[in-house]
């Protein structure tokens, strides 16, 4: 694949998981029921043994108004105001920093009571916070000026619970404007009663954590608890420097969803009010900020998971195990996030990163499969008649094993050539020369499959095949040359079976080199050819050309020769092709059996008298020539010594 070719496909998968990163967190922020699954998700976290730990929280101490305490009178609601006046007192005569009454006084009960409960709450010397509602949905205009005649407005806090759209208590609440005077939330009030400013907005509540466990056989909850019976029985420093609520904890009395629902039925997970208002004081007073991470961090963990299912989408791996690596990557997704907000109070949204990681790895998955099926009908139509089905299907497999680009490579070439074909054809009907040539070429190209190699082309009856191309292909030098060695008998076999028809085709010369040459697609855009390119290619042709020069049939490089352990060779010759200056080693393949060990060794002798321009090496040709009158290299080099040419060196005027 060309480069600019990668560098778009990489911007295009690069675009998938951009999109999906954005999308996801969109996505869980936007759409009802993915938000539901990531609030469900962080709020398991808060509310799981995972959750980050915490000591009691000193500075609060909540005083429930609760069964037993209701057991003591005549009506359970609204509760007796002398009761909650006498509780105030107590709790105000043991020195706290400030009180906080989450109890609703919206309408009358008993007029002496409420008298007493009304001048206990306009002189309370100890800073005294009232929860306060103006919602229209809540009081009734009569209610809301019942409370405005009970509360002074300098001791009235906001008892809002802001909830989400699954009425989970979220937020702790900042105020609201009402008759044209600022009240603060409840818990914002108490904060700002003992001298602690905070911000005048909503916030995520961050939830107290659990007690750790050497504290949990005492009291296994976030804050100090009594009853309210209970209070005038209490040391003073259970009270003093601390903020005290009282607020009351009834079954389905001012009890609220929290993320401990998840975890926790009834009454554990759906807290009361008053509990609730005692995680948003603590927070405010600590300065607390959300565990939640950060917008930028979630979308750049989700940008992460994005490219991580592209990249699992891309690698040359099974489908099933690039499943599993996704599936593994969620695991330890969680359980870093998991690892993180208990070590580190770091909340990281959990579902987004998952939905891209699903998105991208599905999507470049489509779109690399689109690719791959492209891919895979190229390699099938362009190599398919010319490569053996094993190679293809290694090309299928691991496209990566092959370049299509232009390289440089070092491969063995074999050029085949039939002898005056040209003379035959013209002699032959169409019909019958398609059907010659067509039996002769597929035979051809069936032996070139079988020892691993590539048919680059059929030039008329020439064959060009290339071997270790486009896929790596070990010992390509001896593949090559038992490649020739087999086409040698083949053709042979197949000239005399047409010469018994009374066809007279010619033999078949074939020369074979090894050498480096670029290779890859060439061509226009219309039309472009896999092939070879490079000086190493021309040498090889002129090998196969040679053979008529030197009467043999096959002819190799000593290139080729030097990387073919166990097959048996003869030199030829040493030449000088035209227009190069070099020697070049020339050697005939052997098939097994063809020469005797005496003559191979008679051959050699001779050769190498020849080579040293010995004086008594006529004898010994004359008598390899009588010994095999048909052997051309002797008949060569032979005819060479009586016309006075010495050596094994030779000028090529020829290509």
């Amino acid at each position: 694949m060309p480069a600019p070719s990668r560098l778009r496909n990489a911007a295009a998968l690069g675009m998938v998981a951009l999109i999906f990163a954005l999308g996801s967190l969109l996505a869980t922020r936007n759409l009802t029921l993915l938000t539901r699954v990531d609030r469900f998700v962080q709020d398991w976290e808060t509310a799981s043994v995972f959750a980050p730990q915490e000591a009691q929280d000193p500075n609060i101490l909540i005083v429930a108004i609760d069964e037993p305490t209701l057991s003591r009178f005549a009506y359970r609601a609204p509760m007796d105001r002398h009761f909650v006046s006498d509780l105030l007192q107590q709790i105000a005569g043991h020195g706290p920093a400030a009180i906080g009454l989450d109890l609703l006084l919206d309408q009358p009960t008993e007029a002496d009571k409420d008298s007493e409960l009304s001048r206990t709450i306009a002189g309370m010397k100890v800073p005294l916070v009232v929860s306060y509602v103006a919602d229209a949905k809540v009081v009734s205009p009569a209610q809301k000026a019942f409370e405005d005649a009970f509360v002074p407005p300098a001791r009235r806090g906001m008892a809002e619970l802001p909830t989400d759209q699954f009425d989970t208590a979220r937020d702790v609440y900042a105020g609201a404007t009402v008759d044209g005077r600022y009240l603060p939330g409840f818990a914002r009030a108490l904060a700002a009663a003992v001298g602690v400013s905070t911000p005048a907005r909503n916030m995520p509540i961050v939830w107290r954590g659990r007690p750790p466990a050497t504290e949990t056989d005492a009291d296994p909850r976030p804050f100090r608890q009594i009853s309210a019976q209970l209070a005038g029985l209490m040391p003073d420093s259970w009270f003093r420097g601390k903020i005290v609520l009282v607020g009351s904890d009834l079954t389905l009395v001012d009890r609220h969803r929290t993320p401990f629902s998840t975890i926790l039925a009834g009454d554990a997970g759906q807290l009361p009010g008053v509990v609730i208002q005692a995680h948003s004081l603590s927070q405010l007073l600590q300065h607390k900020t959300s565990p939640l991470a950060p917008g930028w961090l979630e979308f750049a963990l989700s940008l992460l998971f994005g490219l991580l299912g592209v990249g699992l989408a891309v690698v040359n791996f099974p489908l099933v195990m690039r499943s599993c690596a996704a599936v593994l990557l969620v695991v330890l997704l969680w359980a870093g996030g998991i690892f993180l907000y208990h070590s580190a109070n770091l909340m990281l949204g959990l579902i987004a990163p998952v939905l891209s990681l699903a998105g991208a790895f599905s999507t470049a998955d489509a779109l690399a499969g689109r690719d791959a099926r492209r891919q895979r009908a190229f390699i099938q139509g362009a190599f398919g008649r010319y490569v053996s089905p094993e190679v293809v299907g290694q090309m299928v497999r691991d496209p990566s094993r092959m370049s299509l680009e232009g390289e440089r490579r070092l491969m063995t070439y074999l050029f085949s050539d039939i002898e005056n074909f040209t003379t035959l054809s013209e002699k032959l009907e169409s019909r019958e020369l398609a059907g010659l040539l067509n039996a002769y070429l597929e035979g051809m190209t069936a032996i070139v499959m079988r020892h691993g190699g590539m048919v680059d082309k059929f030039i008329g009856d020439a064959v060009f095949a290339i071997f270790n191309a486009p896929i790596d292909l070990p010992e390509h030098a001896r593949q090559g040359v038992l490649c020739m060695l087999e086409m040698d008998r083949f053709t042979e076999r197949f000239r005399q079976e047409q010469q018994a028809k009374g066809v007279p085709l010619g033999l078949t010369r074939i020369g074979v080199h090894t050498g480096i040459a670029v290779i890859g697609n060439f061509g226009s855009q219309a039309r472009f050819t896999y092939t070879a390119q490079g000086d190493a290619v021309n040498t090889a042709a002129r090998l196969e050309g040679i053979n008529k020069h030197f009467g043999t049939r096959l002819c190799v490089s000593d290139e080729t020769r030097r990387a073919c352990p166990g097959v048996a060779f003869r030199p030829v010759a040493s030449v000088i092709l035209k227009g190069k200056t070099e020697a070049l080693e020339l050697w005939e393949p052997l098939h097994e059996g063809v020469f005797s060990p005496a003559y191979l060794d008679a051959y050699c002798s001779a050769y190498e008298g020849l080579k040293q321009k010995s004086a008594g090496v006529v004898p010994q040709l004359e008598a390899l020539l009588a010994a095999r009158p048909g052997d051309p290299c002797v008949r060569l080099h032979l005819e060479r010594q009586r016309q006075g040419r010495t050596g094994i060196e030779m000028v090529m005027s020829e290509k």
